[in-house]
């Protein structure tokens, strides 16, 4: 049987397990299973198996993953993210605009030490969702920049995606993390604009806060202060340690699990009961997260002894275009991708196809993969499968109807799309971070 037809039908089985609802690490797994006795090559499923054990249950990275996941439970059983919204809130209230901008903010904080998608936008929906809607904010403006902000997470450093990436990738965590800090921050700043944009010309849908409500400046500053400390010395120990050389991504993860634990006991929130929660929670994200890695795995491994992945780079080479139209439509098959799969499996499928034909073009690896986090930004927010636009429905009150959160981050892909033509035009935003710390030493 040839590459080709292998490869197309088990695209197909893929596309027919995911359409009838069943969970990606078993359609992966099932499709690995079913494509190795269509191909007639049953024997194929022994070499995978030696694979998975090899590359990835053996892989020292992935430990990172669950230790950041605990270091994000542990870090919002402490509530330290709570008290400094509200000292946010009061600060910047008095601005048009001024609680979105809060938001955003806070938003890029709890990114920088939690890498969780789940948690970032459960997190400031319970905290931002009520008042913004109070305050007379758009229902729309205030889902949207919710879902979009509370997506940085899996973008800005430290970042299980960017793990999973790094594992696909002959890229280190490291680089990657240093790849993508300055295209995040510059994304949520974007997201920033826009809610500057919107308060400036309708202020009516993003209002300040009422008169009585407003403190002094000079008594919020050291509240601010006191209570963004804890989130400082946790993004010093992780991303400092890294970045330094002084620690790997594995080291680095248990350092803030560490100083995690220490925020949550010295601010008084310790109890067994959450703690063993806090483990339970973990355990199932992060078994979610590798069932779908062993799974791709399985799938990539049948597909590209069978024949398909070679079959399918050769049609890609055999377009015969442009570099940058061969990344453009990689870049819109990421983002289609996106309505339908989560990033996980999006990077397990996609990286194993397109790295190599990146590498033959001799365009660099880095400015790839981290435009390809970026674009994997809309995975979350597109419909139909997109995670966030669950989340917000799950947290927002009867009178928001989907309507107005599908349409509410509308605005904020367009976004997205915005920055990954910039980091097209002007590739620095992406390498001048790295190359600054790792090859001038």
């Amino acid at each position: 049987m040839s590459g080709e037809l292998i490869g197309l039908i088990m695209a197909g089985l893929l596309l027919l397990g995911l359409f009838m609802g069943h969970p990606l690490a078993f359609v992966l797994g099932g499709t690995a299973v079913l494509g190795a006795l269509i191909a007639g090559k049953p024997m194929v499923l022994g070499i995978v198996i030696n694979r998975i054990f090899g590359e990835v249950l053996d892989n020292y990275i992935l430990i990172a993953i669950p230790l950041f996941v605990l270091m994000a439970r542990f870090l919002s059983d402490s509530g330290v993210t709570d008290r400094m919204f509200e000292t946010l809130r009061l600060l910047m209230g008095r601005v048009t605009g001024g609680l979105g901008l809060a938001v955003v903010f806070i938003s890029i904080l709890l990114a920088a030490t939690t890498g969780i998608i789940g948690a970032s936008i459960t997190v400031m929906g319970v905290m931002a969702l009520k008042p913004m809607l109070q305050y007379g904010y758009s229902k729309r403006l205030t889902t949207g920049l919710i879902a979009a902000s509370g997506c940085l997470g899996i973008l800005i450093p430290p970042s299980i995606m960017l793990i999973l990436m790094s594992s696909n990738s002959s890229l280190s965590v490291g680089e990657l993390f240093a790849g993508a800090m300055v295209p995040g921050v510059v994304l949520g700043l974007l997201y920033a604009g826009y809610v500057a944009l919107v308060a400036l010309f309708r202020p009516d849908l993003a209002p300040p806060v009422s008169q009585e409500e407003r403190v002094p400046v000079s008594q919020l500053l050291p509240m601010l202060l006191l209570e963004a400390l804890p989130p400082l010395v946790l993004i010093f120990g992780i991303l400092g340690t890294m970045l330094a050389g002084i620690a790997t991504a594995t080291e680095a993860s248990a350092i803030g699990a560490f100083l995690a634990l220490l925020i949550v006991i010295f601010r008084g929130k310790f109890e067994w009961a959450t703690f063993a929660s806090a483990l339970w929670e973990t355990g199932r994200t992060s078994a979610m997260i590798l069932f779908i890695v062993v799974g791709a795995t399985a799938f990539t491994g049948v597909f590209n002894i069978t024949g398909g992945l070679h079959a399918a780079q050769n049609m890609m080479r055999g377009l015969d275009m442009e570099p940058w139209m061969l990344i453009t439509m990689m870049m819109f098959v990421i983002f289609v991708m996106g309505m339908f799969l989560d990033w996980t499996g999006i990077v397990l499928l996609s990286f194993p196809i397109f790295l190599p034909v990146v590498r033959e073009m001799g365009v660099s690896e880095l400015w790839f993969v981290v435009l390809t986090a970026v674009v994997l930004q809309t995975s979350f927010l597109t419909p139909p499968f997109g995670y966030a636009l669950f989340y917000m429905r799950a947290l927002a009150p009867r009178s928001i109807k989907t309507s107005d959160i599908i349409l509410g981050v509308v605005p904020f892909i367009a976004l997205i799309v915005a920055m990954a033509l910039a980091l097209a035009m002007f590739p620095q935003l992406i390498t001048w971070l790295p190359d600054t710390l790792y090859n001038s030493k």
